[in-house]
């Protein structure tokens, strides 16, 4: 384009993106794992597996005061609608109140112009993981981990249809049957719901 003397129309849109991307795309989390509240922070990824000769793509939002998962979805592709119709599902589902921050890798699903303007229009915080650094995210890739080993690569599914349903019950066994460490051993269900608890009845005082 130079030797040819030819410019974009918009002559300032790369200019543009370069500084969002070394500015406004850090990592405002820091790893700080721990959060006061429900809708505090969310965090998400996605992670792929084959079934009879089929790529599916899990995506995944986690609440990170709980460790719950509160929106997930599956595809053939890993899209930014794939990332947008999750994060869609887990914001009408959840309706967060106060400010909220999401957080994840730099995935091209997470920093396409899409997606990036979608938390804009929400008031949505965005943080990212450093370049290379899969600990900044560590709580997706541990719920991912978990996922293959205790479900994924434990199960003979018979049809993508099982494959569904052992997905889905999964996830409701990890959301409210499985203890975790981090919960003081209380399933995310029940960490959310003591705190719901005590908010109420602080009300009251």
């Amino acid at each position: 384009m130079k030797e040819l003397r030819i410019s974009s129309v918009s002559t300032t849109a790369k200019k543009e993106y370069k500084k969002w991307e070394k500015g406004q795309n850090r990592n405002f989390l820091q790893q700080q794992f721990q959060t006061e509240r429900p809708n505090q922070v969310w965090v998400s990824d996605i992670t792929v597996f084959k079934f009879h000769d089929k790529y599916y793509y899990l995506c995944v939002i986690i609440d990170l005061f709980s460790r719950k998962v509160i929106s997930y979805r599956i595809s053939h592709k890993s899209s930014t609608q794939l990332l947008t119709k999750t994060f869609k599902q887990a914001y009408a589902d959840r309706q967060p109140k106060a400010e909220l921050m999401f957080h994840s890798d730099r995935g091209t699903q997470y920093m396409s112009h899409a997606f990036v303007h979608l938390l804009q229009d929400f008031g949505v915080e965005q943080s990212f993981s450093r370049t290379a650094r899969p600990h900044d995210n560590a709580v997706s890739e541990a719920f991912f981990s978990i996922f293959k080993k205790e479900e994924l690569y434990r199960r003979h599914y018979t049809s993508e249809a099982d494959l569904m349903r052992g997905i889905a019950h999964f996830i409701v066994f990890y959301n409210t049957e499985r203890p975790h460490s981090t919960l003081q051993y209380k399933t995310p269900e029940q960490a959310e719901q003591d705190y719901w608890l005590k908010e109420k009845e602080s009300s009251r005082t």
